[in-house]
């Protein structure tokens, strides 16, 4: 297929050039391996294609209905072979990522800003979605990447973890009167807990902890929205479960109190994960470089 590809695009030449000898040097061949090539191409099509004659060549009748169908087909090659190329710069495409609200906020949205302005061609799009969620649509083909929190127990994702976070327990002025020692872990059931709802992967990985030492959790409110976490917290309906790096605001402010316990719970990570059997696109790539990048900056 590639040395009938190559006779198609000499032929290409040749007709518009008219002349063997002209195509010859436009090719960077000789004018006999130019003329071999199109006795090979009339005999594998057993059709003629050029009328020779005394100013060079011209082409006949089936010679010129076959140049329009192949010059838009060596165009067509061409342009894709540029659409490859600009893939590769990173001059187009479009990046599919898998998110939750609450990273999108609090981690991605800088490096977003620093791979726009990189990039600025690249088109984004946002999945929104918890971990389950979005990495269910990474099997699927929907998203290119997640980012998300880890740990995850899928063998089939590569995941790159970039950034540590810790799960902290935050009260409003109310609790934070009441609470004046460090808290025992078994001693949250006692109060009013805050947690996310159940198929949070944040929520998961507290309750596998707290279920390690015997304690199971039993929370008065479950919440879709992180930040109804620390509103709720700041008005006194109850201890929240939050993660400290993404409540800096409210914690600096005095909004909502940390509350110290005893144990702490492990520190876990956020991070880049995409299915091991799919390479990344140069798009994708760059992402995550970006990413990590920037997580050696900060540390």
């Amino acid at each position: 297929m590639v040395n009938k590809l190559d006779l198609y695009r000499i032929f290409i030449i040749v007709g518009q050039h008219e002349s063997f000898s002209k195509a010859a040097k436009h090719l960077y061949m000789t004018q006999s391996a130019v003329s071999q090539a199109m006795k090979q191409l009339e005999k594998e099509l057993d059709t003629r294609l050029f009328t020779r004659n005394q100013k060079g060549v011209s082409l006949t009748d089936e010679g010129a209905l076959l140049f329009d169908y192949v010059y838009s087909a060596i165009n067509l090659i061409r342009t894709g072979e540029e659409k490859i190329l600009e893939f590769k710069n990173l001059t187009a495409g479009e990046l599919k990522i898998g998110v939750g609200d609450t990273i999108s906020k609090y981690f991605l949205l800088s490096y977003l800003e620093t791979f726009h302005n990189n990039y600025p061609k690249i088109r984004f799009k946002l999945v929104n979605g918890t971990t389950t969620e979005v990495t269910a649509l990474l099997k699927s083909g929907d998203v290119d990447v997640i980012v998300c929190n880890f740990p995850l127990k899928d063998p089939t994702l590569e995941q790159l973890p970039c950034m540590e976070i810790q799960d902290i327990f935050v009260c409003g002025e109310v609790y934070k009167q009441k609470i004046k020692e460090p808290l025992a872990m078994k001693a949250l059931n006692e109060l009013p807990l805050i947690f996310l709802e159940p198929n949070s992967n944040s929520r998961h990985y507290v309750e596998d902890f707290l279920l390690s030492k015997g304690i199971k959790l039993e929370p008065e409110f479950e919440l879709g929205s992180y930040d109804l976490l620390l509103e709720f917290a700041k008005i006194n309906l109850g201890i929240a479960c939050v993660t400290r790096e993404f409540s800096k605001e409210y914690l600096q402010k005095g909004i909502v109190h940390e509350i110290q316990m005893k144990d702490q719970i492990p520190p876990r990570n956020v991070g880049v994960a995409y299915l091991k059997s799919v390479p990344l696109s140069p798009a994708s790539k760059k992402f995550v470089e970006v990413i990590q990048e920037g997580q050696n900056e900060s540390c």
